[in-house]
């Protein structure tokens, strides 16, 4: 049987009740995932547990290279099976690892099935969790709608086909997929492949030869995002960088549709601009931002072109860029052009600053209109959890929170949820035993209820 049991990480009586009679039930509102929408919409019957398991899981993948197993047993050509196995073996012994609990716990939600994961029991979980699939016909839909999810956000470029989300919406499934506007391809003016992704631009909007065309592009491209129902944004950057003169910009934009070869330091200056200029456009039409800062991309050159990108060698950048962050937020605000904003931040000691910086750039327009987002990817784990529940307590006002959300490629990634409502559960629960909060259960569990759910509901106007 699964050592997990009813109470896992709730270390109190207070915990367990503000889990089971208020969190344990909300709904889920996944504001930011990679789930691709051609899946969903095609709802195709999954042929066995790997497929929805282990493929395209960079989480996982990283625990099985932490562990000396060999590339074809992670990405390479062994079957299946063999590479499922493999997990198996490798999650045994990753104690204290976010991995080793979600597993398990994604194996008896989605599978019905309590076996303890190891290489032991691997053989028999395959076999149940393939019979599982055959027997009820699992398919995307069913995923989703079994975890409660109503609303999810994935994460889509800038000239990705929109037209799977209205198709989408044809088929009455229980929940909205809206697409998040992302123009990372078109900022990362360094990327090999640069001049490329200005040409898929191109076919949709026309040619674009200067730093105003490509502005109106992307206007005209938010605007198709607009119309299939996107209210939020995503921005990924190592570092903010200054905000840079927008002539100076274009030069650089310039060379590059000229195949000439630019510095490190060019390119930090249409990054500067870019940033500044998307902020001022989704606040023009209203679009919550989700800056991503603090992650160190690519790191290992050979996996890169072996793999691509996305693939499990990225890592927390040690990058202080809070002065310019500062600088930026203050620009946009004093040109009233500053939008609703995420700050997802890596690299956990940054927490306090950043906390503390959002807290100079608030108003009435939103609770919490610059929030400090949920601890991510690499900190989606209790230690960084309990880290961040700490600094934003500290700092800044909890109630006004927007919760979790996913981030992930996997179907089966939501129990992720209801892992953080545990610890949020259990942090409020030890703080209410020991007298240090109000003992009002009710109320507290009311303010769970909006940080699991309706803060994000309402942030990101998704029932406008």
């Amino acid at each position: 049987m699964s050592y997990i049991k009813d109470n896992f990480l709730l270390t109190n009586k207070m915990a367990e009740k503000l889990y089971f009679n208020y969190a344990k039930d909300m709904p889920i509102f996944d504001y930011h995932c990679h789930l691709p929408e051609r899946q969903i919409l095609e709802n195709k019957t999954f042929n066995d547990v790997f497929e929805i398991w282990l493929a395209g899981d960079h989480y996982k993948w990283r625990l099985m290279r932490n562990y000396g197993v060999d590339e074809e047993f992670i990405t390479g050509n062994k079957s299946h099976k063999e590479k499922f196995l493999t997990y198996c073996r490798v999650l045994g012994t990753a104690f204290g690892n976010p991995l080793y609990h979600w597993s398990q716990v994604e194996l008896k939600e989605f599978f019905n099935c309590e076996i303890e994961i190891n290489e032991q029991n691997a053989e028999l979980i395959w076999d149940w969790c393939n019979d599982y699939i055959a027997l009820n016909k699992i398919t995307p839909q069913k995923l989703i709608e079994q975890s409660n999810v109503t609303h999810l956000f994935t994460t889509n470029e800038i000239f990705d086909d929109l037209s799977p989300f209205p198709a989408i919406a044809a088929k009455g499934y229980k929940f909205k997929v809206i697409p998040a506007f992302r123009a990372d391809k078109i900022m990362n003016i360094d990327a090999k492949n640069y001049v490329e992704s200005i040409e898929k631009l191109e076919m949709l909007c026309g040619g674009i030869k200067s730093i105003d065309e490509l502005e109106t592009a992307i206007e005209t491209r938010l605007k198709s995002f607009i119309s299939v129902g996107t209210t939020a944004s995503d921005i990924a950057l190592e570092r903010v960088y200054p905000i840079a003169d927008k002539e100076a910009a274009n030069d650089v934009f310039r060379k590059v549709l000229l195949s000439q070869p630019i510095t490190t330091a060019e390119a930090e200056i249409f990054k500067g601009y870019l940033t500044y200029s998307l902020f001022r456009l989704y606040a023009k039409y209203d679009i919550a931002t989700e800056l991503h800062v603090g992650a160190m991309r690519n790191n290992n050159s050979k996996m890169l072109a072996k793999l691509g990108l996305d693939t499990g060698y990225d890592s927390i950048a040690e990058d202080n860029s809070i002065k310019n962050m500062s600088r930026l937020f203050d620009r946009l605000d004093g040109e009233n052009s500053l939008p609703k904003t995420i700050v997802f931040n890596l690299n956990p000691k940054m927490n306090s600053e950043i906390m503390t910086l959002i807290g100079c750039f608030q108003s009435s327009e939103a609770k919490g209109k610059v929030q400090y987002g949920p601890a991510w990817w690499f900190l989606d784990n209790k230690v960084g959890m309990e880290k961040h529940l700490d600094d934003l307590t500290a700092t800044g006002h909890i109630g006004a929170f927007v919760g979790m959300l996913t981030d992930s490629r996997s179907l089966l990634s939501y129990p992720r949820h209801h892992y953080f409502r545990r610890i949020l559960c259990n942090y409020f629960g030890g703080m209410m035993e020991r007298g240090e909060m109000t003992s009002d259960e009710k109320f507290v569990g009311k303010v769970v209820q909006d940080i699991c759910y309706h803060n994000a509901i309402e942030y990101l106007n998704v029932n406008k």
